[in-house]
């Protein structure tokens, strides 16, 4: 048995967890990150098939960590935004140079993300990779986290929970979280169609749940189409001809005619909620503290925001001064700075908090608006898509939601260095 004793210890090394080891690389932060599923493996769920879209503040986080030259070559720029109601008119359209900007955001393939994290932290200063293996009797205790990974006895002064919806490091946090099943299954592909997108991003709410089409940097695009469980079985048991015509059937032809579709997968929806993101040298981010329903994209680029502000505020504690400036919490003169000390994790989960609670009401709100089916509801919806189309102020507001609902925005999502 060795020992090994560390700032923190991040228990998930999918691409939240990843990013934020790739933030506290060479900081001077001792880190050590587990991961169950080594990073090229084809049945690493975080880094497979399906895309993510960043926002432009996410942009600038990957761009602050050093990865973003990596992601340019195979990220698709969104330059128009198109939402529409299935069966009724209203629609709204925002385009980004009528903002001011080149694009909303970039679609990437999260096999690319993840390879281009993982290839910074190879031989990553201060950073030790435990890859594949995974925590076992996780002990909290009032001065250090210990656990076990394989014949190694680790403590560390923090544990960071970036292990998912079903995490280990909450549970044994005795953090309990909140779970709504919206009865909704995700099909994921890719498609081709007859001619390559203009960079146009589609959200199409139907009866039985949003149909997104998202540009990929190759001219084709990836199709996330939200189903009930018994239509999803269905669809997934189409072959490519009938789904195509089907897919095309539900989208209709802004796009023009589907002609070739890759493999499809499935992702049960759920909205999970932990009661709080941080307790005794515990912090949870990314699905750990919240997972989301893919509508609007805002899922990873909240996670992620997660990342960003804890490496601010850990790299910030120990250099020896708060975040905004100051003396670091939980250090004095004369030790090094207690990156678990209980001031600290308070302090990030309060500037966390308001974006956390945006973002979920946000994406929450829209999937139960557009498919309640009470008399007057579509009626409204309607009526809302076409004055927000009509309305430049709130087309503005949407455009910077990227950075945040509320709370200070972490300085890498400002193009700003950690400190």
């Amino acid at each position: 048995m060795t020992d090994t004793r560390v700032d923190v210890a991040i228990i998930g090394g999918g691409m939240v967890g990843a990013s934020l080891a790739v933030g506290l690389a060479g900081t001077g932060v001792s880190t050590l990150l587990v991961e169950g599923t080594a990073p090229g493996s084809k049945t690493q769920p975080s880094f497979d098939d399906r895309t993510t879209a960043l926002g432009n503040a996410s942009r600038r986080i990957f761009q602050g960590l050093g990865v973003w030259e990596r992601l340019a070559p195979e990220a698709a720029a969104i330059r128009t935004i198109h939402v529409s109601d299935a069966g009724r008119f209203g629609f709204a359209r925002l385009i980004a140079a009528e903002q001011g900007i080149d694009a909303f955001g970039y679609v990437i393939p999260n096999r690319v993300i993840g390879t281009a994290l993982w290839e910074r932290l190879q031989g990553a200063k201060d950073v030790l990779l435990r890859v594949p293996t995974r925590p076992e009797q996780v002990e909290i205790g009032d001065q250090a986290v210990t656990f076990r990974v394989g014949s190694e006895s680790v403590s560390a002064r923090l544990v960071v929970a970036a292990d998912g919806a079903h995490s280990v490091v909450r549970a044994a946090a005795h953090i309990e979280a909140d779970v709504e099943d919206y009865d909704q299954i995700a099909i994921v592909a890719n498609v081709a169609a007859d001619r390559p997108h203009d960079g146009t991003a589609y959200e199409r709410f139907t009866e039985s749940g949003p149909l997104a089409v998202l540009p990929l940097h190759d001219g084709s695009y990836g199709v996330i189409w939200t189903c009930t469980p018994a239509r999803a079985t269905e669809v997934l048991s189409f072959d490519n001809n009938t789904y195509l015509r089907e897919l095309q059937e539900r989208f209709g032809w802004r796009a023009g005619r589907f002609v070739r579709a890759g493999v499809r997968a499935s992702y049960p929806l759920k909205l999970t909620r932990a009661a709080t993101t941080v307790a005794a040298r515990t912090v949870l981010i990314g699905n750990a503290a919240q997972a989301l329903h893919p509508v609007a994209g805002q899922g990873f680029n909240l996670g992620l925001r997660d990342a960003a502000m804890l490496a601010e505020v850990i790299v910030g504690a120990i250099a020896g001064r708060r975040v905004g400036g100051g003396p670091a919490v939980g250090a004095d003169d004369n030790a090094r700075a207690d990156v678990g000390a209980p001031e600290l994790l308070r302090q990030f989960a309060a500037w966390r908090e308001g974006d956390r609670t945006g973002v979920v009401r946000f994406t929450d709100g829209l999937v139960k608006m557009f498919a309640s089916t009470r008399p007057g509801v579509g009626a409204l919806r309607n009526l809302g898509l076409l004055l927000f189309d009509l309305s430049p102020p709130a087309k503005s507001a949407l455009a910077r939601v990227s950075a945040g609902f509320s709370g200070p925005t972490p300085r890498l999502a400002r193009g700003l260095a950690l400190l």
